[in-house]
């Protein structure tokens, strides 16, 4: 029963992908053949495909959705970049760092990577082109950067991980990801600086330096923002769901009063945007809902679990072969995905080894940032690669250059689990 059930369910689930089945589709189809075949019982579908997204903490996803796209929409990166240009200078390797600390930033307001990554390429692709830097390099750069908006609080990934481990609270889990995404987003200094060097990227613009308080004046609306979340959050004033509907609000009025970017035709566009974002992204939830509860009665996920067990009992050898999958399932699905698939799987291998949650939480999210750019399903690089008018294939060079660096980040984080849990347990959580 089980061998025949786990072969239907992830052959399954694997051959509708193959075949370019939406990945909702394939979780629900999967879910619903195993469960039919098995005779685990019909009406189970949609009852799981609703206590899948009938979860508190959820109804902060599609609200950040929407925060993100107010405040991209509203003009805060171009105001952003321009005060990070101010503070960093012109010189060899400035355009690059500025693109790398404004992707970081806005990571701290939006929580998606592809938003962050297509808000501060549309600003800073052109910039660093006038400035000698190939496009496929800034392109490559920007989509790893923008991978840290999974990691930086408020993240949208770390919400649905929440959702699905309980143990990990949300408070807990933004608090973990500040210093890892500090550290990974620190770590794509090291190749910008070292190829702008050698190359003479950044010596050659004409254009006058932003002055400093100029800058500050037109960014501070924008350099509020996460102070407002992040504060809100740490002093109890909000949950993270009013922390989401907060933020939201804060960027209307932003856009449409402070900065007067945001018409009422371009906030309507941005209101039916984001819910559609946020429609697919829970339709995705729902659906695997029933993949999970599929399995788990039919006792996939144990036996997965076990058989990855028999493999090797030595913990560090346990950690490098989930990392090693995690990375190639970041390839090729978004960190939501590959959530919402492995972490049934990966829940009795964490309980066995008794690693805390939070930790597992960021360096599992890590992972998923690193895929994020890495091709050939790249979500981050899709957005800058059309941004630029280029190919992905010629970012291949460069996304290994940056891959191998926050590779570092994490190996850092993995080896010293305290840079991820000295936040949380110094705040209480």
């Amino acid at each position: 029963m089980i061998a025949e059930g786990s072969l239907i369910l992830f052959l399954g689930f694997a051959l509708l992908l193959a075949i370019g089945a939406p990945l909702a589709i394939a979780l629900g189809v999967a879910g619903t053949a195993v469960i039919l075949v098995e005779g685990l019982g019909i009406m189970s579908v949609p009852t799981n495909a609703y206590n899948g997204i009938a979860k508190y903490p959820l109804l902060a996803l599609p609200v950040f959705v929407l925060a993100g796209m107010i405040f991209e929409r509203a003009g805060v990166a171009v105001r952003i970049v321009r005060f990070a240009s101010a503070i960093v200078g012109q010189r060899r390797g400035a355009q690059g760092i500025v693109a790398i600390l404004v992707c970081m930033f806005l990571g701290g307001i939006s929580g998606s990577g592809p938003a962050d990554a297509a808000a501060v390429a549309m600003v800073m692709i052109p910039a660093m082109f006038r400035q000698g830097y190939p496009k496929a390099f800034s392109a490559t750069l920007i989509a790893a950067a923008g991978s840290t908006a999974i990691l930086i609080p408020p993240s949208i990934a770390l919400i649905v991980y929440s959702v699905l481990v309980p143990a990990a609270s949300v408070p807990a889990l933004f608090a973990g990801g500040v210093i890892p995404g500090i550290l990974a987003g620190l770590s794509l200094i090291l190749p910008t600086l070292w190829f702008s060097w050698k190359n003479g990227w950044g010596l050659a613009s004409d254009e006058p330096a932003p002055t400093f308080w100029n800058s500050f004046k037109e960014a501070i609306w924008g350099l509020l923002a996460p102070v407002i979340i992040l504060g809100g959050l740490r002093t109890g004033l909000f949950t993270p769901t009013e922390a989401a509907v907060v933020a939201a609000f804060y960027g209307l009025v932003v856009g449409m009063f402070v900065y007067r970017t945001l018409s009422l035709r371009a906030l309507y566009q941005v209101l039916v945007e984001s819910a559609e974002i946020s429609a697919v992204v829970l339709l995705i939830i729902s659906l695997a809902g029933v993949f999970a509860h599929a399995g788990a009665t039919l006792g996939a996920f144990d036996a997965f679990a076990n058989l990855l067990l028999g493999l090797t009992s030595n913990e560090m050898m346990m950690l490098t072969m989930i990392m090693v999958m995690l990375l190639i399932a970041g390839m090729l699905l978004d960190a939501v995905s590959i959530y919402l698939v492995f972490l049934p799987i990966l829940l009795p291998i964490m309980a066995i080894y008794k690693w805390d949650p939070v930790w597992f939480g960021i360096i599992m999210t890590m992972n998923l940032a690193i895929g994020q750019f890495t091709p050939p399903m790249a979500v981050n690089l899709m957005v800058t690669t059309r941004v630029a008018g280029i190919t992905m294939e010629s970012t291949v060079g460069w996304a290994l250059w940056m891959v191998a660096s926050m590779l570092l980040a994490l190996v850092l984080v993995a080896v010293f689990p305290q840079l991820a849990m000295w936040l949380p347990r110094t705040l209480g959580y």
